[in-house]
């Protein structure tokens, strides 16, 4: 019973962490998408008024984000015996999309504004994306460590939000310092910074839906975990050996399926204990695990 309060309590404790996680990212992306779309119209930057947009769009990502591990945390029922989990990538989708779109919207307008003269952009919008990079760096990497803790595969899709914004940023840096050590002529510079960093995010789209099917379509990229279970189960009194192990992940547990020998000679009193036991154990050593479910076989 104690050991169940304990993991009860490391479920909530996740599911806080998590929540808590998705705020910082919806407060801090609104006030850097006000500050940088400011200072993009006022200070003659297209780069910076391309990252605002993005900004704009992070803020709806992280809103999903939110709803999404508050949905996920529901507990099993009975149309959804495992949980609502699955959720999770689903919304990573939804954030893709939200990506995507961003980054079509950013190379249009970066387009229209190469072919279009403008001003130079103002010095001091280099200060405004100095701090802007820093902060978002620093952002990626609270929000990527909260996602392993938690094993939050929508915050891992979040703080790449984060750290896309960033590249953004210094491409706006780049271009806009261009544009301004080298001067007349050289205005579009910072509209070529924009249409670049829309092919980094369109490339760092990619590399956060790739995970996310992987989860919906059961892909097996757990070999450390199958490695650790294996280890732990032949440590149980009674397991000989370990043969099949299948392992998927819904949200921020992972369900385990594994055949486990015991000697043939046992009668089936002694293997229903020794499977029960051996699920026990998984479950105290490895907390992130859900649902076990042991098939005992016996030796030859």
């Amino acid at each position: 019973m104690g050991k169940l309060n304990d993991d009860h309590k490391a479920e909530v404790t996740n599911e806080q962490t998590a929540i808590r996680t998705a705020y910082f990212s919806i407060v801090g992306n609104t006030a850097l998408a006000t500050i940088k779309g400011l200072a993009g119209f006022f200070g003659n930057s297209y780069a910076l008024i391309a990252d605002a947009i993005e900004s704009t769009t992070d803020i709806l990502s992280s809103i999903l984000v939110l709803l999404g591990l508050k949905y996920a945390y529901r507990p099993a029922d009975k149309n959804h015996p495992y949980g609502h989990g699955r959720i999770e990538p689903l919304i990573t989708f939804i954030v893709v999309g939200f990506l995507i779109t961003s980054a079509t919207i950013i190379a249009y307008e970066s387009i229209q504004n190469i072919g279009t003269p403008h001003e130079l952009p103002k010095v001091w919008t280099l200060y405004v994306l100095g701090a802007i990079i820093v902060w978002k760096e620093i952002s990626y990497q609270i929000v990527l460590k909260k996602s392993k803790q938690t094993n939050s595969s929508s915050l891992k899709a979040d703080a790449w939000h984060h750290r896309s914004d960033a590249i953004t940023s210094i491409t706006a840096f780049i271009g806009i310092s261009i544009a301004l050590i080298l001067g007349k002529g050289y205005e579009t510079a910072d509209d070529w910074a924009a249409l670049f960093a829309s092919g980094f995010i369109l490339y760092n789209s990619y590399q956060i839906f790739r995970p996310a099917l992987g989860e919906i379509m059961d892909e097996h990229t757990y070999d450390d975990l199958e490695q650790e279970i294996r280890n732990i189960a032949v440590t149980v009194n009674g397991v000989l050996d370990t043969e099949k192990c299948f392992i998927r992940k819904a949200g921020l547990q992972y369900h385990i399926d594994l055949h486990a020998t015991v000697d043939s000679n046992l009668t089936v009193k002694q293997g229903h204990d020794i499977a029960h036991k051996l699920k026990d154990t998984l479950r105290q050593e490895l907390p992130q695990i859900g649902h076990v479910l042991i098939h005992i076989e016996p030796n030859e």
